[in-house]
Order: C-alpha cells, then structure tokens, then sequence
C-alpha cells in the first residue's frame, strides 16, 4: 500500500498505529525526507578528530558518511562512496591521512571529498583510458553542510535548515552546553545492534515513564525513581527533549508502599563505589537524558557521560552507536570514576541492556497488528514541558516534528 493511502488515527497524538514500524516504502522516504531533509544528524564528537588529517566515519540515516579534519584543521562530511563504482571510501572507523583512496579502483580524494585523481585515465601506451571530455568529478560524494556546537559535530544535506542552536531551540541548547562544559576527552565505547525500527528506539529514549519500571537497577539503588524530583523540558516544536532527576529520593517509599516489582529490599553492592557521585555540575541534578531529532542522545548518569548515534540499518535494524567521554580538565579520580560507572550503561549495562530488547519485543509483538495502534496518553495530549516525569509528552512531541517532516 502506499504510504499516502494510510491515514493517521483520529485521536492525533495519543495513537501511534503499528505499520509506521513495519512499512518498507515508508522506511525509504523517512531517509529522503528526514535524514537527508531538514534536519541535523549528530556526527561525531569534535574530540574524535583531534588533529589535522584526521577522520571519522558516521551516517546520516542509512548514508554512510566521512567526517574529516583536513591539513588546516577545518572539519569536512561528505558521503562514503567513490564516484567511479559506488565503493565505501574509508574502510576504518577512524584515522590519520592526509587522502583518501578507493581500494577498488585507487580514486584519489582530498579531505574536503574532491576527487583529485584517477588511475589510469589516460590508459596505457595511448590505450584505453577515458574520453577526453570525461568529467568523473560530478558524480563524486555528496558533501554535507557541518556545524560544531558545544563540541559536537553536526551534519546535514539540507542548504536551508536553521543553524543547529536554533534548531535546538533555547532551553535545549542550554541543556546540551551544560554537559558539554569543557572540551571532551574520549573514554571509549561500544557499539550494539537492536532488532527494531530506530523510531522504537528513539521513543523510548524519550519515554521517561517506562525508566524506573523497566530497569530494576535504576530503581532498587534509587538512582532514577519517578519520586525523584525532575521534569521533562521539550522543545517548542515537539522535537528535542530532555527529561532529569534530581539525585536526592524524596519520596522513595513510595515504591515501597505500592509494591513495585523494582523496589524489593535486601539487595546490595559488593562494589558500593560504583554510585559514588560527584556533583560537578552545581545543580544536584543526578541524570539527564536529552535527545535531538532525529537520532541523537546525550547522556549524563551520575558521572557517566556518553553520546549515542541512532542508525537505522534497514526497516527492523538499528545500529546503537555509544562514544564515552570525560573532560579534559578531569584528573585521575574522576576519570576512575567515569570508566566504573561506564558499567551502568552499553549494551550489558547495568541500566542499558533491557531497552533493546523491550523494544525488540514491541517490533515482534506488532508483526501481525498492521492496523492496531499504541495508546500514548500518560500526561494527557499534549507535548509541553512539564514537572511530572509520569508522562509520554515527549514521545507525543517525536511524532509531532515526525508528522510534520513526512507530510502526514
């Protein structure tokens, strides 16, 4: 069917039907009009390409994409892909050079994504070779439109899209240069499969209702209870989100007294440690979990820091991309600190692991419930920023700016 025959609920907001993760025409035009549309994709962090002549690879949606620093310390994206046959151009995640050549065909590209040479083309012996009006050079990489905020590397192919902090909007930009505070030092990461659509994934980022239910650690150690003090700020067009706690429990028996699964006593740490906290931000705030549309996470859990890239990889594959930082001003202690509580988090954290099965469960359960929808009224109908944490006004917010950018 296509995709502009289906109609969305009548209800608006509070129904998500069940085909929008499961319809392979859809998946296509997503890429067109969202990734490659108008908006900004998370890259990488600026610290990953620490020098001149440095690379890093990433995507924009599907698209595989180089990100590079070239000779005069100017950051570049351009599409992975030779011009001559399609091959990816940069095979490794990351490195040093100072070009880049196809290893198919050995295709000479700059790191601004400028074809600068191609072997043989003008043959051997006066044979072979290509016409002298050959012009390889315009079918060469997309190159993308770059902007660094707050230490972060964003991309986009539109020429008209807002620059990132007003896309950001006011509140949220405060929010990402608050963690962003200093420049980053990498830490490391992981990278992880998940057997769903990237729009599971990211609406359960943005679902801060599910988070003390699920992950029985957040609860049990009270590092994330919904008797916590905190809110969720969503920006003015639904889109960006970020939902925080405070680290102080203030109402914790709450749990208690109605008996959730997640509260049981008696459990305790042969490693205490690992939730020592140190308030380096002055605001008692203990998580902050903040999303940019249309795949982008920005995480602070105690003093576990982390970006995330949201990947799809076809209609019911995602890719889950974890890059941990600290800052350079850290000393030895805090980033002690940071490498323990890395543990909380990746796909077997401690606080991670059971997202990307919950929503690996949700894309199996709706296999044969096309026309069946999610019911999405935990706070109401609405997408504003609000104190309660017991609410789904962020994921009403994902499929507002969803809507809005696929026309539907």
């Amino acid at each position: 069917m296509n995709i502009h025959e289906r109609s969305w609920p009548a209800e608006g907001l509070t129904r998500i039907p069940y085909w929008i993760y499961s319809d392979r025409d859809l998946y296509a035009e997503e890429q067109e009009r969202i990734f490659r549309g108008e908006t900004w994709t998370f890259l990488c962090l600026e610290a990953e390409l620490p020098r001149p002549n440095t690379f890093r690879t990433a995507n924009l949606g599907d698209m595989p994409v180089v990100v590079t620093r070239d000779k005069d310390g100017a950051i570049h994206a351009f599409e992975n892909r030779c011009a001559h046959r399609g091959s990816l151009l940069c095979l490794k995640e990351r490195g040093e050079a100072r070009e880049i050549v196809c290893v198919y065909h050995n295709w000479t590209y700059d790191l601004t994504g400028r074809l600068t040479g191609v072997a043989f083309r003008r043959g051997v012996g006066g044979k072979g070779g290509m016409p002298a009006d050959a012009r390889p050079d315009q079918h060469g990489p997309r190159q993308l439109r770059v902007e660094v905020f707050a230490g972060l590397v964003f991309g986009t192919a539109s020429a008209s899209v807002a620059p990132v902090e007003r896309y950001l909007g006011p509140e949220v930009a405060a929010k990402v240069r608050r963690v962003m505070k200093a420049p980053a030092k990498l830490l490391g990461g992981y990278s992880q499969m998940l057997p769903g659509n990237w729009k599971l994934y990211m609406e359960n980022v943005k679902d801060s209702y599910h988070a003390s239910l699920l992950h029985m650690f957040f609860t049990t150690f009270r590092l994330n209870r919904l008797s916590q003090k905190g809110g969720l700020l969503i920006s003015e067009d639904g889109a960006h989100h970020v939902s925080y706690s405070m680290t102080a429990d203030i109402a914790g028996k709450e749990y208690e007294r109605a008996g959730m699964r997640t509260a049981q006593a008696g459990y305790s740490l042969e490693a205490p440690e690992l939730l020592d906290n140190v308030d380096e931000y002055g605001d008692g705030i203990g998580l902050q979990i903040l999303s940019v549309f249309p795949g982008f996470v920005l995480q602070q859990i105690r003093n576990s820091l982390a970006v995330r890239r949201v990947v799809p990889q076809g209609l019911e594959r995602t890719e889950l991309v974890w890059t941990c930082f600290g800052y350079e001003t850290d000393d030895e202690a805090l980033t002690e600190l940071r490498l323990r509580q890395a543990n909380l988090i990746g796909p077997s954290g401690f606080i991670s692991m059971e997202d990307g099965a919950a929503t690996g469960f949700v894309q199996r359960g709706i296999r044969g419930a096309s026309d069946e929808q999610s019911v999405v009224e935990m706070g109401g109908s609405g997408t504003s920023s609000e104190e309660s944490r017991v609410s789904e006004a962020a994921v009403r917010g994902f499929w507002k700016t969803y809507r809005r950018h696929m026309g539907m």
